[in-house]
């Protein structure tokens, strides 16, 4: 089984520029999308040209804003949007699709913003999404995909010392965050896989980041422990373009 997860950055936006033809070329079984920035009747509209894929969105209350869409080729058992927590609902920033041997999450984390001014709620939602996870994992095990919005360890950003406690996605709240899940049982299953490997998954659109490499890692596969010796292939899509971020993929065996 392929999964890819990729943060588009807007759909109505990357469909303009060889989603498609990327798609096709990467051919998931499974989709994760993050980052919508649609309502779901223009998620559905936008995403018509695919075909061979059950469609599930999740939009955000505010219109234009976060959202996330996952796309299966087999139909899942049960697809569950949001954590059940209010405080943390109204954004479309997770699905959970069940499958016979598996939960797969698909999440958006916040980001924690500017100055910061949102990292105080980032440490909740990390917190009750972490706890979320367990509750499902009682019951079989995950893996959750999407963009985490934190570069774990200084190999996995371009700048570490200057970004330090500064940056939203390397403070040390977040990165106690990402402990937390890895702790829990929840491998990074990247640099399990790949643990000295320097790679990115998110560039700025400005400075010429993405031209110069100096990137981030924040999109992630985190699988449960039971699930790792399954995986076959982790791969970081660097060459495909349309968004901010690349795509991920995950090959296991299920």
């Amino acid at each position: 089984m392929k999964i890819i997860s990729w943060n588009v950055n807007g759909i109505r936006a990357i469909i303009k520029k060889d989603f498609f033809e990327s798609i096709k070329r990467l051919n998931p079984d499974i989709l994760c999308l993050q980052e919508t920035k649609a309502q779901d009747d223009e998620v559905f509209k936008a995403l018509g040209p695919i075909e061979g894929y059950r469609q599930f969105y999740n939009s955000a209350d505010k219109k234009g804003y976060s959202g996330t869409a996952l796309l299966s080729k087999s139909k899942p058992s049960n697809v569950i949007l949001d954590m059940g927590i209010s405080q943390h609902d109204a954004e479309g920033r997770v699905q959970c699709a069940e499958y016979e041997s598996f939960y797969l999450v698909n999440v958006y984390v916040p980001n924690s913003g500017q100055q910061l001014g949102r990292l105080g709620y980032r440490k909740e939602w990390d917190a009750d999404f972490l706890n979320y996870l367990n509750d499902l994992e009682k019951k079989k095990p995950v893996i959750a995909c999407g963009d985490f919005n934190v570069a774990h360890h200084p190999i996995d950003l371009k700048n570490d010392k200057s970004n330090y406690n500064k940056t939203a996605g390397y403070t040390q709240v977040e990165i106690d965050g990402m402990d937390n899940f890895i702790n829990s049982g929840f491998l990074d299953s990247w640099r399990k896989l790949h643990p000295e490997k320097v790679a990115y998954t998110y560039w700025s659109y400005r400075f010429k980041a993405r031209e110069r490499n100096t990137g981030w890692r924040i999109d992630y596969f985190l699988v449960s422990e039971a699930l790792i010796e399954k995986v076959k292939a982790v791969n970081i899509y660097s060459e495909v373009m349309g968004s901010d971020h690349c795509p991920i993929g995950l090959e296991i065996e299920l």
